[in-house]
């Protein structure tokens, strides 16, 4: 049985394993500045990593569901265009990974890029949404 899905799914799984790659760097720089649990300073690097980290948890949160809602809102080609803005936000987080803790002050076009793909996601979920409803006639 064909699930409609697919191609999102694996997006969503490639952006998890992504996560976790950056959860296993803080525990990597952790090992090798001899950052010990349950700190969450010390060394510089250790806290970008720990920073790319965090930050990519505050975004996953918006951006998951928005794919997942523009994939449900928009079949057919949009199934397309959904996992294609989720490979645009994994690149753009894994440049805004390197970036950061390369020097922090460098990060904002990976940051633009994954926070544009996201918005886009979120506005196109709206929308949606919203055509849903217009169409059932229930606003």
């Amino acid at each position: 049985m064909e699930h409609p899905h697919n191609l999102v799914a694996l997006v969503t799984v490639a952006s998890l394993l992504t996560y976790f790659w950056f959860g296993l760097r803080v525990g990597q720089a952790r090992g090798k500045y001899g950052v010990e649990a349950p700190a969450t300073s010390g060394h510089p690097e250790f806290e970008r990593h720990f920073r790319v980290h965090g930050n990519t948890l505050e975004w996953i949160v918006i951006y998951l569901p928005s794919l997942w809602m523009f994939a449900t809102y928009w079949q057919g080609v949009g199934q397309w265009i959904a996992a294609g803005l989720g490979v645009v936000w994994i690149v753009g987080r894994v440049i805004y990974a390197s970036s950061y803790v390369k020097d922090p002050k460098t990060r904002s076009a990976g940051f633009g890029i994954q926070a544009l793909a996201t918005l886009v996601l979120m506005i196109g979920a709206a929308v949606g949404a919203a055509s849903q409803l217009i169409t059932l006639r229930l606003i």
